[in-house]
């Protein structure tokens, strides 16, 4: 099976996609294009899964990626990394070519971004801590300093885990509405004590509200796609023993 890259209009000319589960070689109920470098699968799988991952993107290009810790932590990469290096972070940007920026998510929102005109990249992964912290602001800051200008920048937030399929607790809501009263809008009603998040409309929002003006969300629903996407929260429900990534990538390509 062919690798399948979601792609964005909104990051048109720009090296970059978003990956699911289709095209890899991973078996059992990891099966697919599994990059997760912190699940249980075989360590060759993964490795082969992300050398297609690059090939289908920007063949020849040096794959970085972070151990992620639901952060508003930004990497700048200049160079790719040492061989089994991961640096600790949630965003990187770089404004250099060949170098393929790579976020690993399993509900949690993958969102890459670009100025053309700069010349520079970032990817970021929003789960709900990071997001609340702020990590796509962090990362358009970040890509200011390296010459971007966030009215120049576009971005597109890709599959993630739905409002439909994303139930919290109150608390959960009440963390989010003492940050800002608003933000219960992207909160809808559920059985009692309990609410359904809208995590991509949240991060739509956040990228509006720090300057960026084209956005573009998928609107693909990771825990309710199970052929294409892998989900934590779905293996969680299942009492599955492991669950896949999947990579999104960007690059400015050479």
């Amino acid at each position: 099976m062919t690798v399948e890259v979601l792609r964005s209009a909104a990051l048109e000319g720009v090296a970059h996609g978003f990956l699911g589960r289709r095209g890899g070689v991973s078996t059992g109920v990891v099966a697919g294009l599994n990059t997760g470098l912190g699940s249980g699968d075989d360590p060759a799988a993964i490795a082969e899964n992300r050398a297609r991952a690059v090939q289908a993107v920007l063949p020849g290009a040096a794959l970085c990626g972070l151990y992620q810790i639901h952060s508003a932590s930004v990497v700048r990469v200049l160079t790719a990394f040492p061989d089994g290096e991961r640096p600790q972070g949630d965003a990187m940007v770089t404004e250099r070519p060949n170098i393929l920026l790579g976020i690993l998510t399993a509900d949690c929102a993958p969102v890459l971004l670009a100025d053309r005109e700069a010349g520079v990249v970032g990817a970021a992964h929003a789960g709900w801590k990071g997001a609340l912290a702020g990590v796509t602001d962090a990362t358009i800051a970040q890509m200011e300093k390296l010459g971007a200008r966030a009215d120049r920048i576009a971005a597109a937030v890709g599959p993630c885990i739905a409002r439909a399929s994303y139930e919290v607790d109150m608390g959960f809501v009440e963390r989010f509405c003492a940050t800002d009263p608003e933000n219960e809008r992207f909160f809808a009603e559920n059985r009692p004590g309990h609410a359904r998040f809208d995590l991509e409309a949240y991060v739509v929002h956040r990228l509006a509200a720090a300057g960026v003006r084209r956005i573009e969300a998928l609107g693909q629903d990771t825990y309710a796609q199970e052929d294409r996407f892998f989900s934590f929260r779905r293996a969680t429900h299942r009492g599955e023993a492991d669950y896949g990534r999947q990579l999104s990538v960007i690059g400015i390509a050479a």
